[in-house]
């Protein structure tokens, strides 16, 4: 009797990293095109020639990045993790959040939301926020508009504070959008708890302890508690028996064993979960009866 040849994969070669020229040229360039845009803002003359070495200068650093990549992608890092070699998570996390609040809005006009396909039961708890958000948004076109009658005489700065007065209407009906198209998920014996576009935790239904409707219009910031108020109200509280991680905003482990959260329909969402943790959980192999 023969032993079977155990063969063992050869290991992957060690992915490059930024060296010390990229580090330096990013220590150079990222200052540089700051200083540019703070004069260009102020109205500082800036000759013809440094604007077009900043030019240079990030193209080059684009490049260098861009090879960076290549390579990373040739040792056999997918797209995510080679991007993660090459920016700093907070980074990474910071622009995921400003684009789903942006596609937020393309789902809310489209009437998609985001993660409903296959589930269970699905909870919206968007509704009432609703009239502070719009409250908020009128008071920023207000703004707009009357920075852009006192900066008119001022055209450098008034693009800017435009572009800025802009972002920020998209900003808070963003936010809005966001908790109507991203509401919470019951699939597959997970409770997906969502917040606008920053809060996603999955917690297991064999790990919660006791649900109960609470409504309350005040929260304590507490270790080891995540409150997900709307319209400054939470109306059910979940008890867990082991703790589950709600990564902060820049990817800062949090666990957490009480989860306080809001529901359009406080009721619905309860019995729900009541069903779907008395339902026995299934044996590979065997078909639910006829």
């Amino acid at each position: 009797m023969t032993t079977p040849e155990i063969r063992v994969a050869p290991p992957r070669p060690a992915a490059p990293v930024r060296g010390p020229v990229l580090r330096r040229l990013r220590g150079i360039a990222f200052p540089a095109q700051l200083v540019l845009a703070v004069c260009l803002i102020g109205g500082v003359a800036i000759p013809g020639t440094v604007l077009l070495g900043g030019k240079l200068l990030l193209l080059v650093l684009l490049g260098a990045e861009a090879h960076v990549w290549l390579r990373l992608r040739r040792h056999g890092l997918s797209r995510r993790e080679a991007l993660a070699r090459l920016v700093p998570e907070p980074v990474l996390r910071f622009v995921g959040h400003e684009l789903r609040i942006m596609t937020s809005l393309v789902r809310w006009a489209a009437r998609r939301r985001h993660g409903v396909n296959g589930a269970d039961a699905v909870f919206s708890h968007g509704r009432d926020q609703a009239v502070m958000i719009y409250g908020l948004v009128f008071a920023c076109v207000v703004e707009t508009v009357a920075l852009s009658y006192l900066l008119a005489d001022l055209p450098v700065v008034h693009t800017v504070f435009l572009v800025v007065d802009v972002y920020t209407v998209l900003f808070v009906l963003g936010l809005h959008a966001a908790s109507v198209t991203r509401p919470h998920v019951l699939a597959d014996g997970v409770l997906r708890v969502r917040q606008a576009a920053h809060i996603d935790v999955h917690v297991p239904l064999h790990r919660i302890a006791s649900i109960r409707r609470e409504t309350l219009f005040t929260h304590e910031k507490k270790d080891g508690e995540l409150n997900l108020p709307i319209g400054s109200q939470t109306s059910v509280t979940l008890a867990l028996t082991e703790p589950v991680n709600a990564p902060k905003f820049l990817g800062a482990p949090r666990f957490v064993s009480v989860i306080r959260l809001h529901a359009d329909d406080p009721k619905a969402f309860l019995d729900a979960l009541a069903r779907a943790r008395t339902v026995p959980p299934s044996v590979p192999g065997t078909s639910a009866p006829a």
